[in-house]
């Protein structure tokens, strides 16, 4: 017997409780604001960003792109030491 799983096919936001289907300009919108709010509160080392080692380089020098950069972090870690 094969299990039906539901999709996602839109972003959904947390309203309280419930989550209820938004636009992605609206759900980006939020999580940018919470990575604002974390860095004004916590600083920027509050943040951090864990990336694979199954991705390719690329991928990899963007996410540490976007800790350096973006966040003004250097907390980025990988499993490829492992």
């Amino acid at each position: 017997m094969q299990t039906q799983y539901q999709r996602l096919t839109h972003p959904l936001v947390r309203e309280g409780k419930d989550l209820r289907p938004a636009t992605w300009d609206e759900a980006l919108d939020r999580v940018a604001a919470g990575f604002r709010r974390t860095i004004d509160e916590a600083g920027p080392d509050a943040i951090g960003i864990f990336s694979c080692s199954r991705a390719t380089n690329e991928v990899n020098f963007l996410a540490q792109k976007l800790a350096r950069v973006v966040f003004g972090t250097h907390n980025i870690d990988s499993c490829n030491r492992t």
